[in-house]
């Protein structure tokens, strides 16, 4: 039986921490940055954690479980 694959677009976009999460970036940041406020811009930069919800979800796009 082959291996079974990692979810490209998902191994690029999340990243695991030591205690076991999963860290993701905000979306809203890549382009249109003009009509944005500073404080908004400002915002998105840092990084945030994966939904507890969402993480059944990410796990089996990452094959974590």
């Amino acid at each position: 039986m082959p291996k079974m694959k990692t979810n490209s677009g998902a191994k690029k976009r999340f990243t695991l921490t030591g205690t076991g999460k999963i860290k993701r970036k905000h979306a809203f940041k890549s382009h249109i940055l003009t009509k944005k406020t500073t404080k908004q811009k400002r915002n998105l930069t840092h990084a945030a954690l994966v939904h507890p919800t969402d993480m059944n979800n990410v796990k089996a796009m990452l094959r974590l479980r």
